[in-house]
């Protein structure tokens, strides 16, 4: 459930479910909220799950199930998976240092099944778990005037730097914590955690005070990370083996010993993983799990496709064969197949780069 419903519909949003939490889907004018994000800042409110991890053993704990490694500095975070023996993404989570405890940000479906799993691996570790979604709001503020957004209403600190990093400060005299995003819409961006019961006043202040910031939801968020060329977790990441999604990023390599570690070195020592992640530019908007052609081969399928306006029209994220080499390919389109141009990601050159843009090893980094 939205923290702050009443507002948003106040705002003429409708909602959609996201994970089993409600969110909201757009506002009425979904593209000229692209175009808002685009040319200045806008403010959405995220439906993550949040796990909160205590105790003396907590980064211990942690760093030993998830993929990348746990940063041991309050005010530090990272991006992680947990994956399953074979090595594919169970969840991705995005894991911060705050003194006593760990927050660990998941998509909404994913805390309580976290939580649950490892509260069964709890033997002799001084570590507590709780599901404490309901107890934050989170918002994104993102944008190429972000920065000059959480300057004008943030107090008791700077704007935090690097990417995933964060500091405490006040916003109208209501504790928060601003984070440094990682680019997901390929432009500057934060989030903004706060108590729920202060949610409301903390979203109306990121819109009306300060530099004026533009509401936008999940459909405009989608578009925004496809022209960016970030995967996201439902339909890029889930079920994949992180060389595959390109998150090579999201896993140290030289770290101690994880679930699905050694098939995921083993890809990695390879060079070669079965598939990637490209850009598409088709000539009509394909949808979701529709096969990409190389002349009469098979050679793939879109994960996710939206409606550009930035591009002037739909672009495609898609899975291909990693040997595909082609750049004319076609995609199935209500039972006919129309032209496709496998692009460079990102679709669009924002005044950032997304840091979970796909890398390989056998291309040029992306990222």
């Amino acid at each position: 459930m939205s923290l702050v419903a009443d507002v948003h519909a106040d705002h003429g949003a409708t909602f959609t479910d996201r994970g089993g939490r409600e969110v909201v889907a757009d506002y009425g004018r979904p593209d000229a909220a692209v175009r808002a994000v685009r040319n200045g800042v806008g403010v959405i409110e995220m439906g993550y799950g949040v796990v909160v991890v205590e105790g003396d053993d907590r980064v211990e704990f942690v760093d030993n199930a998830v993929s990348n490694r746990v940063p041991a500095a309050d005010g530090e975070g990272c991006y992680a998976l947990l994956l399953d023996p074979q090595g594919a993404v169970e969840t991705e989570l995005f894991v911060y240092n705050a003194g006593e405890r760990l927050l660990l940000f998941t998509p909404p479906d994913r805390a309580e099944p976290l939580v649950d799993d490892w509260e069964d691996k709890i033997f002799i570790d001084d570590v507590e778990l709780r599901d404490a979604s309901a107890d934050f709001g989170v918002f994104g503020v993102h944008g190429p005037t972000s920065t000059e957004k959480i300057a004008s209403v943030l107090n008791g600190a700077g704007s935090p730097e690097p990417e995933l990093s964060f500091v405490r400060g006040r916003m109208d005299s209501v504790g928060v914590t601003v984070i440094a995003s990682d680019n997901p819409t390929g432009e500057e961006g934060y989030e903004v955690v706060c108590a729920a019961e202060e949610a409301e006043h903390v979203f109306d202040t990121l819109l009306t005070r300060g530099l004026n910031a533009a509401p936008f939801g999940y459909t405009t968020w989608e578009t925004l990370t496809a022209e960016a060329g970030t995967p996201l977790f439902d339909t890029e990441v889930r079920g994949r083996l992180p060389n595959v999604a390109g998150a090579r990023d999201a896993v140290d390599f030289e770290k101690g010993c994880f679930v699905g570690q050694e098939v995921v070195s083993k890809v990695e020592n390879r060079g070669r993983p079965s598939k990637r992640l490209v850009g598409l530019v088709p000539a009509a908007r394909p949808e979701s799990g529709a096969a990409v052609f190389d002349g009469d081969a098979s050679v793939g399928e879109v994960t996710r496709a939206v409606d550009s306006p930035n591009v002037g029209g739909p672009i495609a994220l898609a899975y291909l064969d990693f040997d595909t080499d082609a750049t004319d390919l076609a995609v199935r389109v209500d039972g006919d197949e129309v032209a496709a141009e496998r692009v460079d990601l990102p679709f669009v050159e924002g005044g950032a780069r997304s840091l979970r843009l796909p890398s390989y090893p056998e291309v040029a980094e992306q990222a």
